[in-house]
């Protein structure tokens, strides 16, 4: 059993910086690629970013290549995500969730989410 819970959200302005944290609990956490999601209202749930177990392979969606990053710390059980030169269609309830593999789209264990609301 894997309990994920995320922290960090809030309201910026466009063109700001907030960082994500989502802390795990379980014993399969270091071994684990992990990722981040988000959903905006009235869409599906889109992937964002994932983190292999090592934290030495990345990968991001298009939209946020280059301005968000993703990282982990096995010691503290956490992975984070590092989101810079945000703009109002990075609105969403960002969610963390353990990859079912590294290359997948596809979590197994979700948390509960955190808004985050960038205004123009």
């Amino acid at each position: 059993q894997v309990q994920l819970v995320e922290s960090g959200g809030g309201l910026v302005q466009s063109g700001g910086s907030l960082r994500l944290s989502c802390a795990a609990s379980g014993r399969t956490f270091s071994s684990s690629a992990m990722g981040w999601f988000r959903q905006a209202p009235g869409k599906e749930r889109d992937f964002v970013a994932a983190i292999s177990w090592t934290g030495g392979s990345t990968r991001y969606a298009d939209s946020v290549k280059g301005r968000f990053t993703i990282s982990r710390d096995n010691a503290k059980n956490t992975v984070y995500l590092q989101m810079n030169s945000l703009k109002p269609e990075d609105t969403a309830v960002y969610y963390c969730a353990r990859m079912l593999y590294y290359n997948s789209r596809r979590g197994d264990y979700w948390g509960q989410g955190t808004q985050v609301t960038v205004s123009s």
